[in-house]
């Protein structure tokens, strides 16, 4: 049986996109050697590095889990029962991705008395999180094989059983990518534990480089959030199940029957309007309230659009330059699985858990002494964006292309088809919509980005996210206030098409 390990292309093109994934990591390792042992170690070995950590990998832990059971949970309720409204929970369950942390940990400081701390961030985080488990989960429930569900329930399992014994298995591809995300989103946050006053890496780097002018201490605290993020990424790697398909390779596919919840109907569409009023009720009173007090400075709204202008060109760059790095590392990832495959994926994730700040810098360095024809242009601040979230577009395209069936490309290379052909004509074309998705969530994901984007944006260019950050820390929140909902409503669509890409709102209502 020939293999189809052998795929030099794609190899090449996924070396190319981990070594513009590392540069911000090369960087950091670079200058945290030239401090030496001696000073990596008084930095490393003390006892607030090491409540650092704890507190670190206990918020990253504790998020995680809460979003995957939240994730989890509403998107069964959704997808597969008689929930009522399904198809406007599935919007709101969505829409959190466009709330920037750092918009709902000002919104929350500013309505709840003493709300700060490792809970406080804890709950914003999950909160604004949460989506990223949701939405894979749901296009697997739509997309999974009913009849393995079918056949448990006629052998005389309960409904909990065959979720927990069999619904689970089916979609633990989904679910477990999108907690990796969650965690390494957590381990990089930097907007709600600086505005709650969680002490984590990210804050303490940050107030390193920001107020203590202390770049050695900021690099070593930033190489610990490091291989953090290598233990996060091999204990993912350890248990993946490798080469898992649940695709529907022939026939119709058929849409699983609905569970009837019976009395607890109400209940659990109760208790899924609580958790969206608690992730969009709160942010939206608070810039409703905020939006009420207006901009009266003469300017202020040409400000907005232009504003609102930069950031979506700059993110549509960064959403450009980061699918095409991803596009032949995914591939690669699906199609020719290894050991190389696996090594390239997983350093590509490593520089998605360093701060924004860090990346920042280092590109900074990058483009003054290797590519200075790009530095302070929008292409440095694309490359900045594509070290950071290249992990969100591979996510999207491996999983697309790991359900596209491998047949159909032996049949075209049957009939004479070069590797290039193929991959234009028959791989492309299936794994589009991965793409689709992949494209909207690094979009939307570039429009809220803050630290980096302070750092590499052009000279004189401002974003809403940069516009909203300066009034914010001069305590102009009437002035700031139209930034942030301007940014929260265009960042509503791509969450919007994301939510359209799971297949829910179009999925049939059978019973």
């Amino acid at each position: 049986m020939r293999t189809r390990t052998r795929r030099p292309l794609l190899l090449a093109l996924s070396v190319v996109t981990v070594a513009v994934a590392l540069v911000p990591v090369a960087y950091l390792t670079v200058r945290t050697a030239e401090a030496g042992w001696a000073r990596i170690a008084e930095e490393v070995l003390t006892a607030r590095t090491a409540r650092l950590a704890v507190l670190t990998v206990g918020l990253a832990a504790v998020v995680t889990v809460a979003c995957t059971v939240l994730g989890v949970a509403s998107a069964f309720l959704v997808v597969r029962t008689d929930l009522p409204g399904r198809r406007l929970f599935a919007v709101l369950a969505a829409l959190p991705l466009a709330v920037p942390t750092y918009i709902a940990a000002f919104a929350w400081r500013s309505s709840v008395d003493g709300f700060e701390g490792f809970w406080a961030a804890a709950l914003v985080l999950t909160l604004c999180s949460y989506p990223y488990v949701f939405l894979p989960v749901a296009a697997a429930l739509v997309n999974a094989d009913p009849s393995q569900q079918e056949v448990s329930r006629s052998l005389g399992r309960s409904a909990w059983r065959t979720f927990t014994g069999v619904t689970l298995r089916q979609i633990r591809p989904a679910y477990a990518g999108g907690a990796l995300l969650v965690a390494l989103y957590v381990l990089s946050d930097f907007g709600a534990v600086s505005i709650v006053r969680t002490d984590t890496f990210t804050r303490a780097v940050f107030v390193a480089f920001d107020l203590g002018f202390d770049r050695t201490g900021a690099l070593v605290l930033s190489t610990v959030l490091v291989v953090l993020t290598m233990l996060v990424l091999a204990g993912e790697t350890v248990t993946r199940r490798r080469g898992a398909r649940y695709a529907h390779l022939g026939g119709t596919r058929r849409t699983a029957a609905r569970q009837r919840l019976g009395r607890a109907r109400w209940p659990a569409a109760a208790a899924l309007a609580v958790l969206a009023g608690l992730a969009l009720g709160v942010t939206a009173l608070s810039l409703g309230l905020r939006m009420l007090q207006g901009v009266s400075r003469p300017g202020a709204w040409a400000e907005v659009a232009a504003a609102m202008g930069n950031s979506l060109w700059l993110s549509l760059a960064g959403a450009a330059l980061t699918m095409a790095l991803a596009l032949p590392l995914g591939l690669l990832t699906a199609k020719a699985p290894g050991p190389l495959a696996t090594l390239l994926d997983r350093l590509a994730y490593v520089s998605h858990a360093l701060p924004g700040v860090v990346i920042g810098l280092s590109l900074v360095s990058f483009g003054v002494t290797l590519a200075y024809p790009i530095y302070q242009t929008t292409w440095l601040l694309a490359l900045g964006y594509a070290a950071l979230f290249l992990p969100l577009a591979l996510a999207a395209v491996t999983g697309a292309a790991a359900q596209a069936p491998p047949v159909l490309e032996d049949v075209a290379r049957s009939l004479g088809r070069g590797p290039v052909a193929v991959l234009r004509t028959v791989t492309l074309p299936l794994v589009l919509p991965g793409i689709g998705a992949g494209a909207a969530l690094v979009f939307l994901t570039c429009m809220k980005e803050l630290p980096a984007t302070l750092l590499l944006r052009p000279t004189g260019v401002d974003t809403l996210a940069t516009e909203l950050w300066t009034h914010t820390t001069v305590a102009a929140y009437a002035a700031a206030a139209p930034y942030a909902a301007l940014l929260v409503l265009l960042s509503s669509v791509p969450a919007w098409l994301l939510t359209a890409r799971t297949g829910i709102l179009t999925a049939e209502t059978s019973r």
